[in-house]
């Protein structure tokens, strides 16, 4: 499903962010990385969401190198990738069930299915009621489960999310994780970036270590 063989990662002339990253993922899995601020979570979620090539080695997401496909080619599997950035790229214009639909409309789902899915993923993430709301009318956590709502209102085979509860109260956390763990259970590959050890032991089953110079995973035990 994910497998990452000795890969780098820059940006320019800088130093590796990641250095000779090698790890593989099954179908189904429930992951968290963990790891200090700067040693490169982050950056990790974005490759294995095609958002960003690898500088050196291979990232290869359900069978296909993200590397090797062409710029037409790449839309189409991070379709199948469902992504919650700490930055929720939010449109501003338009209101939350708009932003919900918006993957479905891209998709090319009738409108009358694009609109009960959509009112579905945001009633999973307690959004019911807040359709006709813009982003600037909901609070920082409504913000991020709205972010969350859209990242699965696709359906997608991987979900990976950075940092998703951080906003959260704790009873509104544990839901979300809810929903995470919801979606795991009928075979979505997930994986959820956090410093939350708590929540780690609660939930990971896996835990992938990033820290400056070094990377660890740890399977089969909690966090």
């Amino acid at each position: 499903m994910i497998e990452f063989q000795h890969v780098f990662k820059s940006y320019g002339q800088g130093k590796n962010i990641l250095a000779d990253i090698n790890f593989r993922i099954d179908v189904g899995e429930f992951l968290f990385v963990s790891g200090p601020s700067g040693a490169g979570k982050s950056t990790l979620l974005k490759l294995i969401g095609a958002l960003e090539p690898p500088s050196r080695g291979s990232v290869t997401i359900k069978g296909q190198r993200t590397d090797r496909l062409s710029a037409r080619a790449l839309p189409y599997l991070r379709r199948a990738v469902g992504v919650i950035l700490q930055d929720t790229h939010l449109l501003y214009d338009r209101n939350a069930f708009h932003n919900v639909m918006l993957p479905l409309a891209v998709m090319g789902l009738n409108s009358a299915q694009a609109a009960n899915r959509a009112r579905a993923a945001m009633e999973k993430v307690g959004l019911s009621g807040k359709e006709d709301f813009y982003p600037v009318e909901l609070s920082g956590g409504e913000q991020q489960r709205l972010a969350i709502a859209r990242a699965i209102v696709n359906r997608p085979a991987i979900l990976i999310a950075d940092e998703p509860t951080a906003n959260l109260d704790q009873e509104s956390a544990r839901r979300i994780m809810d929903v995470f763990r919801d979606f795991n259970r009928v075979g979505v590959t997930t994986l959820i970036a956090s410093h939350d050890r708590a929540l780690m032991a609660g939930y990971a089953t896996r835990t992938l270590l990033v820290e400056p110079g070094r990377f660890t995973d740890i399977a089969g035990v909690r966090a």
